[in-house]
C-alpha cells in the first residue's frame, strides 16, 4: 500500500482564481488606505509640533526683544530726565527774555501806534485847517461879491428915491397952481351967483308980496278948512306924528353922518388915485428892481447848484473813499487776522516741536553757518551783488526772521535726513521679514509652504528646488556664475539681539 501524504492541490477554476486576486488587490488597498493614513497622522502630529515650537520660539524672540526694548526705554527716559533737569534752567531764562522781548516789543508798538495816531492828528488838523482857508476865502469873495451888490443897489435906490423926490415937488406945484386956478373961478363964480341971487330975491319979494295980498284971503279959509283938518289928522296921526319926528331926528342923523362919510369917501377917493399914481410909479420901479434882483437871484441859484453839485460830487467821492477804506481795512483785518491764527499756530507747533528737541538743540538752538569759508567765498564771487541803500533797509527789515529760516532750513535738512533714514528701515524691515519668513516657513509645514520652493525642506533625501538640467560649460573668456548665500533667520536675529 502506498504511504498517506499531503493531500495533493487540486488546480483552481478561473473564477476562484479571480476572486483570489480580487481578495488580494483588496488586501493590499487596505494596507496603502493604513499606510497612507498613518503617514497623513504623523505629518499632522509633526505639523502641530512645529507649529507649538513655532509659536514657542516666536514667544521667545518676543520676550527678548521686549526686554531689550525696555532697558533701550529706561536709558532714553533717564537721559531725558537728566536732560529735563540740566535745561529746566535755561528754558526759563529763555522764557524770561521772551517775556522781556515781548514787553519790549509791546512798548516799541505802543510808540508806533501813538507816532501813528499823532502823525493821523497832525494830518487832520492840516486837513481842517486848508478847509477852514479854503472857506474864509469863499467867504471874503462872497462878501466882497455882496459888498459890491449892496453898494449898486444903494447908489440905484439913491437916485430912485431922488428922481421920485423931484417928482413929488413937481406934482405939488402943479396942485398948488391948479388950486390957485380953482380958488380963483370959485370965487368969480361966487360973485356972479351973489348978484343973480339978489335980483332973483327981488324979484321974488314983490311976487310975493302980491301974491301974499291975494293969498291971504284963500289961506284965511284954507287956514281955518287946515286947522280943522289937522286937528282931525293930529288927533288920529298923534302916534305916528312922535314916530315921525323920532325917525326925522334919526334922519338927520343919518343925512350928517352919510355927509361926512360922503366927505371921507371923497378924500379916500382922492388919496387913493394919488396912491395908485404912487403905485404906478413903484411899481414900474420895483418891477425894474425884481428884474434886476431876480437876474441877481437867478445867478446866486446857478451858483447854488453848482455849488451843490460840488458837494454831491465831493460827498459821493469821499462815500466811495470811505467805503473803499471800509472795505480795504475788513481785508487787512482778515489777512491780520489769517497771519496772527497763522502765527499762533507756529507758536502752539514750536511749543510741541520744543518737546522733542535734543539736548544739542535746546543748549545750542541755532547755528552760525552750515557752509565753510571757501563755499562761502565761491558763493559770493558766483552771485556779486553791491549792498546799496535801499537793499540795506530790505535787509533791515528782514534781519528778525535770519535765525527762523535757520531753525526752519535745519529742521528741514533734519526731516529729510530722517524720511531717508526712515526708507532704509523700512527696506531693512522688509529684509528682515523676509528672513523670518524664509526661517518659519523652513521650521513650518504647511499646504502654503509645500506648494513653494523652501531649500529646507527635503523628502527621500532630495529637495523640491528645480535642479538645472545641464551645467553650464565655462570658457575661459566667460564670467563664473553668481554664487548665492542664504543666511537663516535666527543666525540673524541671534546676532541682532
Amino acid at each position: 500500500m502506498p504511504k498517506k501524504g499531503k493531500k495533493a492541490k487540486l488546480p483552481l477554476s478561473d473564477e476562484e482564481q479571480l476572486l483570489l486576486f480580487q481578495q488580494k488587490l483588496l488586501a493590499e488597498e487596505e494596507m496603502a488606505k493604513k499606510k497612507e493614513r498613518l503617514l497623513s497622522q504623523f505629518l499632522k502630529d509633526k505639523l502641530a509640533k512645529e507649529e507649538h515650537n513655532s509659536a514657542l520660539n516666536l514667544n521667545k524672540i518676543n520676550t527678548q526683544w521686549r526686554t531689550v526694548l525696555r532697558e533701550v526705554k529706561t536709558r532714553e527716559l533717564h537721559k531725558d530726565i537728566e536732560i529735563l533737569s540740566q535745561t529746566f534752567e535755561r528754558v526759563v531764562d529763555c522764557k524770561d527774555s521772551v517775556i522781556k522781548s515781548l514787553a519790549k516789543d509791546l512798548s516799541e508798538a505802543e510808540e508806533q501806534y501813538a507816532h501813528a495816531l499823532r502823525s493821523h492828528l497832525h494830518s487832520i488838523d492840516q486837513l481842517l485847517a486848508l478847509q477852514r482857508c479854503r472857506l474864509n476865502l469863499l467867504e471874503e469873495s462872497y462878501n466882497t461879491e455882496l459888498e459890491a451888490l449892496t453898494k449898486e443897489f444903494e447908489t440905484e435906490r439913491k437916485t430912485i428915491t431922488d428922481q421920485h423926490e423931484k417928482e413929488i415937488h413937481y406934482l405939488q406945484d402943479v396942485f398948488m397952481a391948479m388950486e390957485q386956478s380953482y380958488i380963483d373961478s370959485e370965487y368969480e363964480s361966487k360973485l356972479e351967483f351973489q348978484s343973480m341971487w339978489d335980483d332973483l330975491k327981488n324979484k321974488n319979494l314983490e311976487e310975493k308980496h302980491f301974491l301974499r295980498l291975494k293969498l291971504e284971503n284963500i289961506v284965511e279959509d284954507l287956514w281955518r278948512r287946515f286947522q280943522d283938518a289937522l286937528k282931525n289928522y293930529t288927533d288920529a296921526t298923534e302916534d305916528q306924528k312922535i314916530a315921525f319926528e323920532t325917525l326925522q331926528v334919526k334922519d338927520e342923523k343919518s343925512s350928517k353922518e352919510i355927509e361926512a362919510q360922503m366927505k371921507k369917501i371923497q378924500r379916500l377917493q382922492d388919496s387913493i388915485i394919488i396912491l395908485k399914481s404912487k403905485i404906478m410909479v413903484h411899481s414900474r420901479e420895483s418891477e425894474d428892481q425884481n428884474q434886476y434882483i431876480r437876474k441877481d437871484k437867478e445867478l446866486v441859484l446857478a451858483q447854488l447848484r453848482k455849488f451843490k453839485a460840488q458837494r454831491t460830487q465831493a460827498r459821493e467821492l469821499s462815500q466811495e473813499n470811505l467805503v473803499k477804506l471800509t472795505l480795504e481795512s475788513n481785508a487787512t483785518l482778515k489777512a491780520l487776522r489769517r497771519i496772527v491764527d497763522k502765527g499762533e499756530k507756529i507758536l502752539k507747533l514750536a511749543e510741541i516741536c520744543r518737546k522733542f528737541e535734543t539736548e544739542e538743540e535746546k543748549v545750542l538752538p541755532f547755528y552760525s553757518s552750515v557752509l565753510t569759508p571757501k563755499e562761502q567765498e565761491k558763493i559770493e564771487e558766483i552771485y556779486p551783488e553791491e549792498l546799496t541803500e535801499q537793499l540795506a533797509k530790505v535787509i533791515v527789515n528782514y534781519t528778525g526772521m535770519e535765525n527762523f529760516w535757520k531753525r526752519y532750513n535745519k529742521v528741514k535738512l533734519e526731516q529729510l535726513s530722517l524720511q531717508h533714514r526712515h526708507v532704509q528701515l523700512l527696506e531693512i524691515n522688509g529684509k528682515l521679514r523676509e528672513m523670518l519668513k524664509q526661517y518659519l516657513d523652513g521650521i513650518s509645514v504647511s499646504d502654503e509652504v509645500m506648494s513653494q520652493l523652501n531649500p529646507l525642506f527635503i523628502v527621500n533625501h532630495r529637495s523640491n528646488l528645480p535642479q538645472p538640467l545641464s551645467t553650464p560649460t565655462t570658457q575661459p573668456g566667460d564670467k563664473p556664475p553668481p554664487t548665492t548665500y542664504i543666511i537663516e533667520a535666527a543666525h540673524v536675529i541671534s546676532h541682532i539681539l
